[in-house]
């Protein structure tokens, strides 16, 4: 079978949709190829009325290494802009509405790390190692890195990563909040999909609603978030699962979920 067609393999365990980066001989590293893949993949799952939840993972020995060095050493200023690099693919994860769980095991460098930081909740193995290390090339991060990361882990600790290319691990990482919580090795996957089997079986609009929410305190003011999220809480008094999970409470039963 020809790697474009297994670059991204995408699996599906109830409501989780599971996609895993597979290109182990170059651990994981981030082409055009696999990120057109991935992209198609998340939106795919995103569209799917069957899927509350997204689980992202990569390999025991990298998550995904960085970007593929060897594909864009002699690109040029003008392929970059025109081909519209980064742009063109890795913004399909900022239309995933549904949440992504990333389960990180071994080296998320460079991209790869930019990747965890563009899911919603990060599970990483004690295993796990996080770092920019684009100034060793003289660039910079550019999916995301010098923005998300000083909003995870504060301007102190994202200077020193960027500037000193410095890595993580992966308690260090969770310390600062670049990531939600560490397990050991061999828990990696059975927990991660846990966390995101019972995140699925909530209520999707309401998962949706919250996803919108936070990122909108992430990304904008506070005043601003405030009035966002009291828009989305009076929208939960049209949802059915909102008075479904109400009712439930009431009558000390399990709530069934439309997921409308």
């Amino acid at each position: 079978m020809h790697e474009e067609e297994t670059i991204v393999v995408v699996q599906r365990e109830g409501r989780v949709g599971i996609v895993t980066l597979n290109r182990p001989r170059q651990l994981n590293a981030l082409n055009d190829a696999l990120m057109d893949a991935l992209g198609e993949a998340l939106l795919s799952l995103d569209a799917d009325p069957g899927i509350g939840a997204i689980l992202l993972a990569g390999g025991p020995r990298a998550f995904a290494a960085g970007a593929d060095i060897a594909a864009m050493v002699d690109w040029s200023y003008m392929d970059v802009v025109q081909g519209e690099f980064i742009t063109r693919n890795w913004e399909a994860i900022r239309r995933v509405r549904k949440p992504v769980i990333a389960a990180v095991a071994g080296f998320a460098m460079g991209g790869g790390c930019e990747l965890a930081l563009a899911c919603d909740i990060v599970v990483a193995a004690e295993s796990a190692r996080f770092a920019l290390p684009e100034i060793k090339l003289a660039m910079l991060p550019g999916a995301g890195g010098t923005q998300r990361l000083p909003r995870a882990v504060g301007k102190a600790k994202a200077m020193d990563m960027c500037l000193s290319a410095r890595q993580l691990d992966a308690h260090e990482a969770d310390r600062y909040g670049l990531v939600s919580r560490v397990v050991p090795e061999e828990q990696l996957m059975p927990e991660a999909l846990a966390l995101a089997t019972a995140i699925a079986g909530y209520s999707l609009p309401a998962l949706i609603a919250i996803k919108e929410s936070v990122n909108r305190a992430y990304e904008g003011s506070l005043a601003e978030g405030i009035v966002f999220e009291r828009r989305q809480l009076y929208g939960r008094f049209a949802s059915e699962d909102a008075h479904e999970g109400m009712k439930a409470f009431l009558d000390k039963r399990e709530p069934g979920f439309s997921h409308r």
